[in-house]
């Protein structure tokens, strides 16, 4: 078959659950043409997954679509309780209680949400699509792929039973844990899914999905609080209220309840031995999978997807040349990364299987009691408050071919702040939202951290070159100056302020539509970026929101950038 006979594209990711539809998002952001292949004629209603956390949130904040995040696709978790013994009681009181409805975890958002996986899904898929670089194939089935040279050829099957051909730069399989792309093209080649920890619970249970509908008069006129004046919509809200928890058998009429899914599933923590075979990639459950205890089968697919989306980018604007491609070092450097980030996470969540499955009576009794001491310390009693927050942003470990500086802070996350324009009326923004704005190019950006607005003048001369220096990689019209602090003297406001902006408060962030729907920013600090800066002026940032470098100067910033582009161009 000659190349003719294929439709060609820079990427293909087979799969549009939620990591695929994240890394969509991403690539149509940044102007990269792919084809998405999903298997499914419409969205999953099944709501598999239902916990997201504050990496997961500022994920979704980054697709564009945090304006539906809280009015339809999820609300906040507050308090985490543990409750020891086998009684049915609910109010008894907790042995641990971590709070993540607080604002303290770096990105400016709550710990956890809950949400309603299909309706995230919708909103993925709606930003997705709005891209003119996105074309979804829906009910369509992957049957067959292959490498040549620098193309990845695959075929797909649509619901006429019509075969396309598609040739790719890349291709990611993003299809699960049982998809075609590593059952099928990865396994032959030697990659496999290998338990990834010595799994301290090792049972199967069973994810049940219920649709419960409303008891009346007429379909149940036995029924006893019909007598005592309840409504159907009150029996449903008494029998289900906001937080239950089906511990004891229940006398709602079974005949309301219809079992949409019941499927078995081992709790299991497993990932591959590696992650990409040459142009071939697996992202989120087709890499990794694990135990439902910790909310982070999503959010560590979205992890992979916002970092895999700014390589992709950067792979697929080389021009072809005769050198030797470094895709392969490009990919194996993101999937190091990524299990640095995987085991912290899988150690948060085995933490928290330990507590809900422990049944060593001895174990239990020893948890409680320690526990109940360490309550007493007040530094320790934030840390269990905090949960797995109480480690901050825990950075990257440098290793050769890892694309950042770890003497200049690089491999550190970008916290988040909120901040307000200067020198004319706005609204509270997100930093990410000013640094990260769509309509910017860039790779890398330059955030510029002012102690106070004297200093933009200087700090707009030292990065005057900055387009020259990078070689176009970083427009000096995508330089973002943020300045640290929380208030400005109107006397200082006559200089050129495009571009700039200061810190605003937990009241002004409470106060703003970014919090409608949230709790109020409590604990959240204003100053924690420049405190994690340690008073460098000029930050070097990856897409994906992780520091390359931190500078003092401009010397030694036109150092770094100088090495970035050499990253980038490679």
């Amino acid at each position: 078959m000659v190349d003719t006979d294929y439709e060609t594209t820079d990427v293909v990711i087979c799969g549009c659950g939620p990591t695929g539809a994240m890394l969509s998002t991403y690539l149509g952001r940044m102007s990269i043409p792919h084809v998405v292949i999903e298997k499914e004629p419409e969205i999953t209603t099944d709501p598999r997954g239902i916990a997201l956390d504050e990496d997961g949130i500022r994920a979704l904040q980054g697709a564009g679509i945090y304006d539906r995040l809280y009015s339809d696709i999820g609300t906040c978790m507050h308090k985490f309780k543990f409750i020891g013994g086998t009684d049915k009681v609910l109010d008894k009181k907790a042995f641990l209680e971590m709070d993540y409805g607080t604002t303290e975890g770096g990105t400016g958002h709550v710990g956890f949400i809950c949400h309603k996986q299909p309706i995230l899904e919708k909103h993925l898929r709606t930003a997705m699509t709005s891209s003119s670089f996105c074309q979804l194939q829906t009910n369509a089935t992957m049957i067959d792929m292959r490498e040549e040279g620098e193309h990845v050829y695959s075929q797909y099957r649509d619901a006429q039973g019509k075969v396309h051909n598609l040739k790719s730069r890349f291709l990611v399989g993003a299809d699960g844990k049982t998809g075609f792309t590593r059952k099928s093209f990865m396994e032959p080649l030697g990659i496999r899914m290998e338990q990834a920890h010595q799994c301290f619970y090792d049972e199967t249970w069973v994810a049940l999905n219920w649709e419960i509908s409303l008891p009346t008069e007429r379909t149940h006129p036995d029924f006893p609080l019909w007598k005592l004046g309840y409504t159907p919509q009150e029996v449903y809200d008494l029998f289900f209220p906001e937080s239950f928890r089906l511990i004891q058998d229940i006398t709602f009429p079974d005949d309301c309840i219809r079992v949409l899914r019941s499927r078995p599933f081992r709790f299991a923590a497993r990932s591959c031995n590696r992650w990409s075979h040459s142009r071939v990639i697996l992202c989120g459950d087709a890499a990794h999978v694990f135990p439902p205890f910790g909310g982070q089968g999503i959010a560590s697919g979205f992890r992979d997807a916002i970092s895999l989306a700014w390589r992709l980018v950067l792979l697929c604007r080389r021009k072809p040349s005769t050198k030797p491609s470094n895709h392969e070092q490009v990919l194996s450097a993101w999937y190091i990364e990524r299990k640095q980030q995987l085991e912290r996470s899988l150690a948060s969540t085995i933490a928290n299987g330990q507590f809900v499955t422990e049944g060593n009576p001895l174990k239990i009794f020893l948890r409680d009691w320690s526990l109940y001491f360490l309550h007493f310390i007040p530094t320790w009693r934030r840390d269990l408050r905090l949960g797995r927050r109480k480690e901050g942003m825990v950075p990257y470990k440098y290793s050769p071919g890892l694309p950042f500086n770890p003497a200049h802070k690089g491999g550190t996350f970008l916290r988040q702040v909120y901040c307000k324009p200067i020198g004319k009326s706005g609204d509270v923004l997100f930093s990410d939202d000013i640094i990260f704005e769509k309509e910017k190019k860039g790779l890398f950006q330059l955030l510029v951290y002012l102690k106070n607005v004297n200093e933009l003048t200087a700090a707009r001369e030292a990065v005057s070159r900055i387009e020259e220096t990078s070689n176009g990689e970083i427009p000096y019209s995508e330089v973002t100056y943020l300045v640290g602090k929380l208030e400005m003297e109107s006397r200082v406001l006559t200089q050129d302020t495009y571009s700039v902006y200061r810190l605003a408060t937990a009241e002004e962030f409470a106060g703003s539509h970014l919090c409608r729907g949230r709790p109020k920013p409590e604990y959240y600090d204003p100053h924690q970026l420049g405190k994690a800066l340690g008073g460098t002026k000029f930050v070097l940032i990856r897409a994906d929101r992780v520091v390359y470098a931190a500078c003092d100067n401009a010397s030694q910033l036109e150092k770094e950038v100088r090495e970035a582009v050499a990253y980038l161009r490679a």
